[in-house]
């Protein structure tokens, strides 16, 4: 038998601090300036599984989630930064082209199952635990499930779909959003070409929250229980060249009806960003990283908003 535990620990290099050097001081939950929480330690991974080739793996503890999981990790501004709008310092992360085109998978507490790979294909599905950000409570656990297939022979490639299912509730008499289902689905593919390779995805939801944020099920629905309907679609392509990747993504979420009115005062949101990156490979432990980001937000309103960021660094492997 297989068994593994997993605990991760992600620090940050940004600080708020009025006094350079120190942590930032203040009350839990500010989001700015010298009251900042956002140099804490993010525990992001903390589980263990177990189980055999022949049978597969069961997971429990926290854990990137299903849906979502596979865009985000085949995502080239994994290793970078991508757009900026909503990732400016005291944030210890970036978020690539979350909300551009694919929702934020999450690191969620779970109890998942992965099959062994037969012929290619492969499934996992979870239990996951309830989310009532639109809602006072959950009766039910949270489920997601994916399948993959992997490609094999001249164009390597592989093709997967994904699914998202959450019911809310509604009790007590301080309660004032009415209860609902929220539900998604994705389907997404990649290719590679001698030494191209082409991604293509896309994903729709209903209630499951507000794309432009990335957090599922966060603003899914208004009070009277009409749903967040969100989509949204990601291409990316990319070029090896020795120990260097060359690459340009694009990708648009939009969002609709449901809770958009009352955060964004618009019946809807959108957002467009694309990335122009070069990934540079120095050795087995140092990649060297380059991008040009553009991100466009509009609504139905008049008016949008524009953000362009040039990033350079680099991401220690060990």
């Amino acid at each position: 038998m297989n068994v593994k535990a997993h605990i991760s620990f992600a620090p940050g290099i940004n600080d708020s601090s009025t006094n350079v050097g120190l942590p930032s001081t203040g009350a839990a939950g500010a989001t700015g300036g010298s009251n900042s929480p956002f140099t804490q330690i993010d525990t992001r991974n903390n589980y263990f599984s177990f189980g055999t080739d022949e049978a597969g793996t069961i997971k429990i503890g926290r854990d990137i989630g299903l849906f979502g999981q596979n865009v985000i990790l085949s995502d080239m501004t994994l290793l970078g930064v991508g757009g900026t709008a909503n990732a400016a310092i005291p944030y210890n992360t970036t978020f690539g082209m979350i909300g551009h085109g694919y929702m934020y998978t999450g690191f969620q507490a779970q109890i998942s199952y992965t099959s062994p790979k037969v012929n290619g294909f492969q499934g996992a599905v979870g239990l996951f635990q309830p989310k009532v950000y639109s809602g006072d409570s959950a009766k039910s656990p949270g489920l997601q499930a994916m399948a993959t297939y992997d490609i094999t022979g001249a164009l390597p490639g592989q093709v997967w779909t994904g699914l998202i299912n959450q019911k809310t509730n509604c009790q007590g008499s301080s309660c004032t959003n009415a209860p609902y289902t929220a539900n998604a689905f994705e389907l997404g593919g990649k290719i590679k070409v001698s030494d191209f390779e082409f991604l293509a995805y896309g994903f729709q939801g209903k209630g499951i929250g507000l794309s432009t944020v990335g957090a599922q099920l966060f603003y899914g629905a208004d009070s009277a229980g009409n749903k967040t309907d969100s989509r949204g679609y990601f291409l990316q392509g990319t070029y090896k060249m020795g120990a260097t990747k060359f690459g340009l993504n694009y990708g648009s979420n939009k969002d609709k009806g449901g809770a958009v009115p009352t955060v964004f005062s618009s019946d809807e949101r959108k957002s467009q960003s694309y990335t122009l990156g070069v990934y540079h490979t120095l050795n087995k432990f140092i990649t060297l990283v380059g991008e040009y980001n553009n991100e466009k937000y509009t609504t139905n309103n008049p008016g949008s908003t524009k953000n362009s960021t040039i990033s350079l660094g680099g991401i220690m492997f060990f």
